[in-house]
C-alpha cells in the first residue's frame, strides 16, 4: 500500500506541471492587456510600462514561466496584481467557503441519492423507481444557473422562507448547496441502482436468501458493501468536480468562495491567482482520486497494491 501511495504520487507531479503549463498558457490568451487593467483607465504610458516591466509582461512567455515556477518551488504563489495581496492569503479566505459548500452538497448528494438507488432496486419498476428515476435524469439534464435562479424565485422571492444569496447564517447555505448537489444527487442515484440491480442478481446473495436471512441484512450487509465501488468511483470524482465547478453556483448565489474569485481574477486579468486557485484545484482533485483508490482496498479484500496494480 505505501509504495502504491508514493507511486501514485510522484505520478502526480508531471499531471500538476502540466496543468500549471496548460493553464499558464491559457490565461495569456485572454483578450485584453492586463498592465492597462492593473495600471487603471487613467493610467499614463508611462506608468503602464513600468507595470508591464514589473509583472515581467515585456519578456518571453518561457521566461514568465521559468519566474513563476521558481518562486512556486519556494512555496511562493506571487502577488495579487489587482490587490496586491499574497494569493496564497487571497486562496485561503475564500478556500473554506467552497470547501463547505462542497462538502454539503456532497453529504445531502450521498444522503438522498444513495437512499433513493437503494430503494429503487429493491422495488424495480414500481412507482417510486420511475418517479425517482425521472427525476433523477431531470436533475442530471437541467443547467445548474437555471436551477439556482429558480430557486431563488421559488424560495427567496415567492415564499421569502430562504435568502437569495451572500454568506452569513445556515439558511445562506441552503439553496446553493441543493443547487450544486442536485445533479450529483441524480447521478449518485442512477450509478447506485445500478450496481445494486447487478450485485442482487448474484448468486452469492441467492443463496444468501435461501439461507432464510431477512431482506434488510441481505441488502444492506450483502448486496451493499459489493455495490459501492462503482458509488465511491463516481463520488470521488463528483467531489472533485464540486469543488472545483463551484463557479456557476457560487457566481449566483453571490457566495465568496474560490469560484467567485476565479471569475473575478480572470474579467481583472489577475493571472497570479487565477494560477493558484487552478493549481489549488488540481491537486485536491489529484489527492482525491487517491483516497478514493486506496478506499477501494477496504470495500473489495481482492484488490490488492502490489507490484501490479488490479485492474
Amino acid at each position: 500500500m505505501y509504495g502504491y501511495v508514493i507511486r501514485r504520487l510522484l505520478l502526480a507531479i508531471p499531471v500538476l506541471i502540466g496543468v500549471s503549463i496548460l493553464v499558464f498558457a491559457i490565461i495569456r490568451f485572454i483578450p485584453g492587456d492586463p498592465a492597462r487593467a492593473v495600471a487603471g483607465v487613467n493610467a499614463s504610458p508611462e506608468y503602464i510600462e513600468q507595470v508591464r516591466r514589473d509583472l515581467l509582461l515585456d519578456e518571453g512567455v518561457h521566461v514568465q514561466y521559468y519566474a513563476y515556477m521558481s518562486n512556486l518551488l519556494q512555496g511562493d504563489m506571487g502577488r495579487s496584481t489587482f490587490t496586491q495581496r499574497p494569493v496564497t492569503v487571497e486562496l485561503m479566505q475564500r478556500f473554506p467557503n467552497t470547501l463547505l459548500l462542497s462538502a454539503t452538497a456532497m453529504a445531502f448528494a450521498i444522503i438522498f441519492g444513495m437512499a433513493a438507488g437503494i430503494v429503487s432496486a429493491t422495488r424495480r419498476y414500481s412507482l417510486f423507481d420511475n418517479t425517482s428515476m425521472l427525476l433523477a435524469l431531470f436533475g442530471v439534464a437541467a443547467p445548474v444557473f437555471w436551477l439556482g435562479i429558480m430557486f431563488q424565485l421559488l424560495f427567496s422571492v415567492q415564499l421569502g422562507w430562504l435568502p437569495s444569496g451572500g454568506i452569513g447564517t445556515w439558511k445562506h447555505l441552503v439553496l446553493p448547496a441543493l443547487t450544486l448537489g442536485l445533479a450529483t444527487t441524480a447521478l449518485i442515484a442512477r450509478i447506485t441502482r445500478s450496481s445494486m440491480l447487478d450485485v442482487l442478481g448474484q448468486d452469492y446473495i441467492t443463496t444468501a436468501r435461501s439461507k432464510g436471512l431477512v431482506e434488510r441484512v441481505v441488502v444492506y450487509k450483502h448486496a451493499l458493501k459489493n455495490a459501492m465501488i462503482p458509488v465511491v468511483t463516481v463520488m470521488g470524482l463528483q467531489f472533485g468536480t464540486l469543488l472545483g465547478g463551484a463557479v456557476l453556483t457560487e457566481t449566483v448565489f453571490s457566495w465568496p468562495g474560490v469560484g467567485r474569485l476565479m471569475v473575478d481574477s480572470i474579467l481583472a486579468r489577475d493571472y497570479p491567482v487565477v494560477q493558484g486557485a487552478v493549481l489549488i484545484l488540481a491537486v485536491l482533485f489529484v489527492t482525491i482520486n487517491l483516497v478514493v483508490d486506496i478506499i477501494y482496498a477496504f470495500l473489495d479484500p481482492r484488490i490488492t497494491y502490489g507490484s501490479k496494480e488490479v485492474e
